[in-house]
């Protein structure tokens, strides 16, 4: 029997696939080696091919379009209602293979190789800001065990650091004061690396077209515009910018029934880091519209004077992905509107 279509469950070595027929008929229900896996489909017709956006989802979609299929690429999150009953590689492949034929189905564009490498980049990043915070607690744990406090911040933390290691510190038993001493050592060396790979970033945005667009919108760096190419792409699988907003995580939670709507705070659905960056940069811009309120969109200015500054950074990041998502689509720079 010849499939159509194709579920792929992935894993790390054994992978499931489940086929069926035009008619709806199982063609096949298999385990694969992952040597087998390429081999298994350059035999195959081409067809339709449905795999969730796991960790290894882009490079096999890319390497199975090489061999002339249609894959697409589905949420974990939409597969999970197809699945019958349990949790097998059987039930799996075969809810992935249910799910890619339904017509209202999202899916998720494949990355490039570069935009992967960019993203390993920002995740690598991201992972050192956190060792660092990691770090300097222990660091204030171990110094508050003998009275001595330094003020917070990543700055003060780090001149702490700098003064320690020069000699300049506090007296501490001769024990305690190696393992503060090696604590700021690492402390210096996580700062460091974070600011090598900004810069690497920095670079990166450079090189590529639709990040620079990107920055041309208000409160968007080139860190930000950079996790957004990288992991957005193009945005045309999003149909306007609501979409995208919604699927940052940065809608209401709509619990609406029986013509009543209500609708709560925001889903935090979707991608955490390019959320927290959006905010982060809106918490940033507030500051410069507080200043100078007349230079800015009056819109950002009266949200500012009608809700709390956290609720007004969300409602600003809302808006502002929504202008991503236009310059983005229609692949042209940012224009602030004249009245």
């Amino acid at each position: 029997m010849h499939a159509t279509t194709v579920g792929l469950d992935l894993a790390k070595n054994v992978f499931q696939v489940h086929g069926i027929t035009e008619s709806g008929e199982v063609a096949f229900n298999r385990a694969l080696r992952r040597a087998q896996v390429l081999a298994f489909f350059e035999r195959l017709d081409s067809c339709l091919v449905g795999m969730e956006a796991c960790n290894t989802g882009h490079y096999w979609a890319r390497e199975l379009t090489k061999l002339g299929h249609e894959v697409r690429l589905i949420p974990p999150v939409y597969v999970k209602p197809y699945v019958k009953r349990g949790k097998s590689d059987d039930a799996d492949a075969a809810a992935i293979c249910e799910a890619v034929t339904r017509p209202t189905m999202r899916f998720v564009e494949i990355k490039s190789p570069e935009q992967q490498a960019i993203l390993a980049l920002h995740r690598t990043r991201d992972l050192v800001v956190r060792q660092r915070t990691q770090t300097i607690n222990m660091l204030r744990g171990q110094l508050a065990e003998f009275g001595i406090v330094f003020p917070q911040g990543v700055g003060h933390a780090t001149q702490f650091a700098k003064r320690m290691l020069e000699g300049e510190g506090p007296d501490l038993p001769e024990v305690a004061g190696n393992v503060v001493n090696e604590l700021c050592d690492q402390l210096l060396f996580l700062h460091g690396k974070i600011a090598d790979y900004t810069r690497k970033m920095t670079q990166v945005a450079q090189q590529e077209d639709r990040v620079t667009l990107l920055q041309t919108i208000p409160g968007i760096g080139p860190i930000t515009a950079s996790a957004i190419v990288a992991t957005v792409g193009t945005g045309r699988q999003f149909n306007n910018g609501r979409e995208f907003a919604a699927w940052l995580g940065l809608t209401p939670l709509n619990r609406s029934s029986g013509g009543k709507e209500r609708l709560g705070r925001i889903s935090k659905m979707g991608d955490q880091y390019i959320r927290r960056l959006l905010v982060v940069g809106m918490m940033s811009r507030m500051r410069q519209i507080i200043q100078n309120p007349e230079r800015y969109d009056p819109w950002f200015a009266d949200i500012l004077a009608r809700k709390p500054g956290k609720v007004a950074a969300v409602a600003m990041a809302n808006k502002t992905a929504r202008m991503i998502w236009a310059v983005m689509t229609r692949n042209e720079p940012y224009r602030i509107r004249t009245i």
